[in-house]
C-alpha cells in the first residue's frame, strides 16, 4: 500500500498499481483501476478517481468511478458523480451529486480511451 501523507499535496495525475491511502491533498485525477483508494478523514481529492474500490472518510470533489464499490463513511463529503455497481452512503455523510450505476461500463471505456490517448501522446515514437 502506498500512502500520501497529511503534509503532502500532489498537483497533477497520480497513477498507482497498488492500494492507495490518501491522507493529504490531491489536485488532479487518480488512476488506480486494479486496486483500492482510501481517502482518510484528513484528506481531500479534487479530481476524478478511478479504482476498484473507493472508500471516503474525508472530502472528494469530482467523478468517482469504481469497478466494485464506493463507500462514503460518516463525516465524509462527496460532491460529483458516483459511477459504480455498489454505492454505500452512510446516513451521516454528505453527498451532493448523482449516482449512475447504469453508466459504469461506458465510464470505464471512456477513461481507458483517454488514458491510452495520453500514453500515445507521451510516447516518442
Amino acid at each position: 500500500m502506498t500512502t500520501i501523507g497529511k503534509g503532502v499535496t500532489v498537483k497533477g495525475e497520480l497513477y498507482a498499481e497498488e492500494d492507495l491511502m490518501v491522507e493529504g491533498r490531491i489536485e488532479g485525477p487518480v488512476w488506480c483501476e486494479g486496486a483500492a483508494v482510501t481517502v482518510a478523514a484528513s484528506a481531500e481529492i479534487v479530481g476524478n478517481v478511478l479504482a476498484r474500490d473507493i472508500t471516503v472518510f474525508g472530502r472528494c470533489a469530482g467523478q468517482l468511478v469504481a469497478t466494485e464499490v464506493v463507500d462514503v463513511r460518516a463525516g465524509a463529503t462527496v460532491t460529483g458523480r458516483v459511477i459504480t455497481r455498489r454505492f454505500l452512503l452512510n446516513e451521516n455523510a454528505h453527498f451532493t451529486g448523482r449516482s449512475e450505476p447504469q453508466h459504469l461500463e461506458a465510464a470505464l471505456c471512456v477513461a481507458r480511451f483517454h488514458q491510452k490517448k495520453k500514453d500515445a501522446a507521451a510516447s516518442p515514437c
